[in-house]
């Protein structure tokens, strides 16, 4: 006999490895005595985890990765910039995103004209275009901030989580774009502290064939894309530029070994990943 079903989320709540959910026991009697002992092991491991916290970081490492991040992107000469969460609907439609598409069904609406962003590029294909105007080449860019989509929740996926978007426009006639995402995609995974990454390509509903990041158990990380690009005529952009766009929870579990995108993300019930309703 195994946990029950309820038994089994309650345990995964508390941080409960597979190997202690996939105990079998001979009788209900026997595995309710186990439940027992092992939430209440668990919920006081929860309570040490909080009193660690509050003495060290005292800030969940999704803050810390924002932070370590985009300095590290400043020092590579990356311009940081803050764009406004509500997106018009023209502009969502510049990337493609009409209505009755597939992007279009995942997009928190407010009105009919404006919705939460559900990402971060119509708002830098802007600033491309105008910084691009005043300043000189190559034109580099970068974001961090919250995006909204309605996705299916699970272990992965939230309807609220937070993207890096970097871009760098105008780059040398000759330059290998490819080489050069690989690079910038190396600076973000190395200032995080994630290893064992590999490229991958795959579809994208936005941007077609891309070349993604995912890490040693095959999570994605990071989307990326070239230019130009078909999109480019819609923002008045027409020269070369490479961009990538990451997860910061999806960085944040592959950092800490956290399976559960809930655990790492905004929360009212994790404070870190530690379990505050213990």
């Amino acid at each position: 006999m195994r946990f029950s079903e309820e038994q089994e989320r309650r345990l995964g709540a508390l941080g409960a490895t597979d190997e202690m959910l996939q105990a079998d026991f001979p009788g209900e009697k026997e595995r309710n005595r186990a439940y027992q002992r092992l939430e209440s092991g668990l919920a006081a491991e929860q309570v040490q985890r909080l009193e660690r916290f509050c003495e060290g970081p005292r800030r969940p490492l999704l803050l810390e990765l924002e932070e370590r991040l985009s300095a590290a992107l400043r020092e590579a000469g990356f311009l940081q910039v803050r764009t406004p969460i509500i997106l018009s609907r023209a502009r969502l439609e510049k990337m493609g995103v009409f209505e009755g598409s597939i992007m279009e069904k995942q997009v928190f609406w407010l009105d009919a004209k404006r919705c939460l962003r559900p990402m971060l590029a119509p708002h830098l294909y802007e600033y491309m275009r105008e910084i691009g105007r005043l300043r000189p080449r190559p034109i580099r860019l970068f974001e961090i901030g919250p995006c909204f989509r309605r996705e299916t929740q699970g272990q992965r996926h939230a309807n609220e989580f937070t993207m890096l978007n970097l871009v760098e426009m105008g780059l040398p006639e000759g330059t290998d774009l490819t080489a050069r995402l690989r690079e910038l995609g190396t600076l973000v995974l190395d200032a995080a502290g994630v290893s064992g990454w590999r490229m991958t390509d795959e579809d994208s509903t936005v941007y077609g064939e891309t070349s993604d990041f995912v890490d040693k158990n095959g999570m994605e990380l990071a989307s990326s894309a070239l230019g130009p690009h078909p999109l480019d005529a819609a923002w008045g952009i027409m020269e070369n530029w490479v961009g990538v766009g990451f997860g910061l929870e999806r960085l944040s579990m592959a950092v800490s070994g956290e399976r559960n995108i809930a655990k790492v993300g905004p929360s009212l019930s994790y404070l870190d990943g530690i379990r505050l309703r213990v």
